[in-house]
């Protein structure tokens, strides 16, 4: 009764100063509303679930929803605001955002926790995906762009940013479904490669080298970037959300390989989930919590400051920053809107739980863009003390006529 008194105590506290649309419905037939019409009920079929309630965070009570010790009713989106609107009024987020870990990133433990992620099913991304399995963030041009538009857009403004000229040697690090390297090779005639650690995107990639006829061309590996042996052979290297999976005390040798595959008027572009504080903190709340756990096990986000001082230190000429914070926001609206319309699909190819976790990560993903607790930032480098090979101006990026190939 003691935690039951408490939460009605907040409850009541709450509705008079800062009424939140969520309401709990407690075993024993007793609701507890947080404000007015509340658009999510959470019932909690037994009382000694009312421990992840008091104090409340986003870990517990995404841990008590994924593992069925709760029920919630309301869309994903509606779930994760009232949630995330609890937890702020109840709660201490600054001392629970303050916690710091160190990470040992090793091949084997990093292989791992990539299969762990990506080896769901490819048939399980294709629910919220775009037709490309483009799985990192769109870029919208306009209000009405369909994922589809944004993420073919994105691949051509990555290429586009590169300065990617026919029979050029490109590299991407972490090529995921291989997306970006069937691009670069079919509309702007490069040669390109792939690695990736996870199998499923390795031999989906694969085949579709094979089928579009980009043998020659354009080739997959499953490869660690610290195995890559080539040296100063790439005329452009993209690494596209991968470097989240690096480590923070890695960040420097991750930029020196790339720094070494890079020939010397070659350009490479980072484009990475950066955190929101200077000391890269994880995400509060126990939001960082949550997804270590159940989503990205050992991923650590850096500060755009570590990024760009860890780039310069490797030997790298910083040529462009961008944040995508807004586009990654809408992205992963239109991914958790996906997943929640194909729900009954989901649940059969990998299961309710596997559901659970998705459907609220990519619904906290895209509360969190949209209110900064992460960001995401294109960089855009260069070899220091060497030619640089960009136009003066940024022009070239921007030009209707590079969009969807070289000039």
């Amino acid at each position: 009764m003691f935690i039951e008194n408490r939460l009605a105590q907040l409850a009541l506290h709450l509705r008079q100063s800062q009424p939140t649309p969520l309401r709990l419905s407690l075993w024993n037939g007793r609701s507890l509303d947080f404000g007015p019409d509340p658009k999510v009920t959470i019932v909690v079929p037994q009382k000694k679930a009312l421990r992840c309630f008091l104090p409340p965070d986003l870990m517990k009570l995404g841990e008590a929803y994924v593992e069925g010790k709760i029920r919630v009713e309301g869309s994903v989106r509606d779930i994760f605001e009232a949630s995330a609107r609890f937890v702020q009024a109840a709660a201490r987020p600054d001392r629970i955002g303050r916690l710091l870990r160190a990470v040992s990133h090793t091949p084997q433990g990093d292989r791992k926790a990539i299969q762990y992620h990506y080896d769901v099913s490819n048939e399980f991304y294709h629910l919220f995906l775009d037709s490309n399995l483009v799985y990192s963030c769109a870029y919208f041009r306009s209000d009405t762009d369909t994922l589809e538009q944004a993420q073919e857009q994105k691949l051509d403004y990555i290429l586009t940013k590169l300065h990617l000229q026919p029979g050029q040697r490109l590299l991407d690090i972490g090529c995921g479904w291989g997306a970006l390297i069937l691009r670069a090779a079919a509309k702007y005639g490069c040669i390109a490669t792939g690695v990736t650690l996870s199998r499923n995107q390795y031999e989906f990639a694969r085949e579709r080298i094979r089928v579009e006829g980009l043998d020659g061309r354009c080739e997959v590996r499953l490869q660690d970037y610290r195995e890559i042996p080539e040296r100063g052979c790439y005329d452009r290297i993209a690494s596209i959300g991968m470097f989240e999976h690096v480590g923070l005390k890695h960040l420097g040798e991750y930029f020196r390989k790339l720094d070494a595959l890079l020939a010397d008027d070659g350009v490479a572009l980072n484009h990475g989930i950066t955190a929101a504080h200077t000391d890269n903190r994880i995400v509060g709340m126990g939001v960082g919590q949550f997804i270590d756990k159940y989503v990205f096990p050992d991923g650590e986000l850096p500060h755009i400051s570590l990024v760009l001082r860890e780039m310069a230190e490797a030997g790298f000429e910083i040529a462009d920053v961008e944040s995508l914070r807004r586009h990654y926001a809408r992205t992963c609206e239109h991914w958790a809107a996906n997943i929640e319309r194909n729900r009954a699909e989901a649940v059969r190819i990998a299961g309710e739980k596997r559901y659970r976790i998705w459907s609220i990560y990519l619904a906290g993903c895209a509360f969190g863009f949209a209110r900064n607790w992460i960001n995401i930032y294109q960089v855009l480098a260069v070899k220091a003390r060497r030619p640089n090979p960009l136009p003066p101006t940024r022009d070239w990026i921007y030009r209707e006529s590079v969009w969807g190939g070289p000039a």
